[in-house]
């Protein structure tokens, strides 16, 4: 079985039943993309604003040559791809598999069309249900289990990624038309003690993971404490107008850098006007809410502010200990919200998951005995171990079934297209 999972249950279950309960899974999933897609026309899904952006038609095709190529391919005897250039054009960096176009180009090609590649993922659909009809082994239904998780990863590029389509608009288009929720404020923010010691990290259970959560360890804490909710748009505000962007002894040098080269002076879809601040949302523009999590800001911009108030971004392991003992609820994509809302008060840890993804100070690197798998699966995490920082907990678009507290999630420092936002340590 490839090391990039884990047999046991994850969104499918195993043992008697175990094919059909995958089929329902693969169904539900499927339909999640589909559903997703469902308010864009077809030349909303053929845009990329900028290389990390892809479109929502590639979102479509490659997540359904995924299965073709790692699931189908080698496990359905007889199968025969649904068209001999997909397996090139609809590739994104599995080198073992062969040549791909060029990241940035994705957005270039009218062909094939929306009509087709929909043909592409009906007919890879029934070609799944085939095989899951046969009782397929269980190394097929760990790399179809797996392809449900790369799914599920990508729902959420489409929801970041179509912002982004919209964000770089002039008109600045609504994706979907949003019901108004009332608004509390947020509670004031409390730092909550730990211990430190020795704390095993990494994942520790029976179900699915990817091979960058292993092997569990062992690492030392010391003592420290962690803040009870993110960082809040208003106090974010209170930082840009302390003149945050504008003092170099805040920043990290390529934060800095990275500052004045793209002429950052507020988190990324925030545009003032002359009565205040206004945000894009997957709804539209509207007012910056206070008491909403400050998200879509960089690892330099969320360092920058802890230092500004005298604290400092959590380690992965900080984070991990925390949240271990937390249950993964929270606003996630099923919700639809398709942005954070203002933490509930509480006396205990709030938004520990979704909302937000968390920026951490820790480098994406290998655990100690991590083992990459063989072929082309090897290349789903380990190849993206350099010039990257760890985020952790999930945000408003993360499907909720996807994440749990040792799932670790990684993007360069200067990322802001995601839902990024900030919890504070000290």
């Amino acid at each position: 079985m490839p090391s990039a999972i884990k047999s046991g249950v994850g969104v499918i279950p195993r043992g008697s039943g175990a094919a059909e309960g995958c089929r329902a899974a693969f169904l539900r999933i499927r339909a999640m993309t589909d559903h997703l897609a469902e308010p864009l026309t077809a030349e909303d899904m053929l845009v990329q604003p900028m290389t990390d952006a892809s479109p929502t038609k590639w979102h479509l095709a490659h997540t359904t040559w995924f299965f073709e190529t790692f699931v189908l391919a080698p496990h359905k005897p007889g199968h025969r791809d649904f068209h001999p250039d997909f397996r090139f054009l609809f590739n994104s960096y599995y080198n073992a598999v062969g040549s791909r176009p060029d990241r940035d180009k994705r957005g270039s090609f009218s062909r094939p069309g929306l009509d087709e590649v929909r043909a592409y993922r009906r007919y890879v659909d029934e070609q799944v249900q085939e095989l899951l009809a046969a009782e397929p082994g269980s190394d097929s239904l760990a790399i179809l289990e797996l392809g449900l998780h790369h799914e599920q990863q990508h729902q959420e590029l489409m929801v970041t990624d179509i912002k982004c389509v919209f964000g770089s608009n002039p008109l600045r288009p609504a994706y979907r038309e949003l019901s108004a929720e009332r608004v509390a404020p947020a509670p004031p923010q409390r730092w909550l003690e730990f211990e430190g010691g020795i704390q095993a990290v990494g994942y520790d259970g029976t179900g699915f993971c990817f091979d960058n959560e292993l092997e569990r360890h062992d690492v030392l804490l010391q003592p420290f404490r962690l803040a009870s909710r993110p960082v809040t748009n208003s106090e974010y505000l209170e930082f840009m107008e302390d003149g945050g962007y504008s003092r170099p002894e805040l920043w990290l040098s390529e934060g800095w850098d990275a500052v004045r080269a793209h002429g950052w002076e507020a988190p990324l879809y925030w545009e003032r006007k002359h009565d205040g601040w206004l945000v894009l949302t997957l709804a539209g523009m509207r007012a910056v809410e206070p008491s909403e999590p400050v998200c879509h800001v960089s690892l330099f911009e969320a360092d920058a502010y802890a230092r500004w108030v005298g604290a400092r971004l959590p380690t992965e392991f900080e984070w991990e200990a925390t949240a271990a003992s937390e249950p993964v609820v929270g606003n996630f994509l099923e919700s639809e919200r398709f942005h954070p809302v203002p933490a509930a008060a509480s006396r205990s840890l709030r938004q520990i998951f979704g909302d937000v993804w968390e920026w951490t100070a820790s480098p994406y690197v290998a655990y100690p005995g991590f083992r990459p798998a063989g072929g082309a699966l090897g290349e789903y995490n380990g190849k993206f171990m350099s010039s990257q920082m760890v985020l952790r907990g999930g945000s408003c678009a993360t499907p909720q079934s996807h994440i749990r507290a040792s799932y670790r999630n990684f993007f360069p420092p200067s990322t802001r297209w995601q839902f990024t936002g900030i919890r504070l340590a000290q």
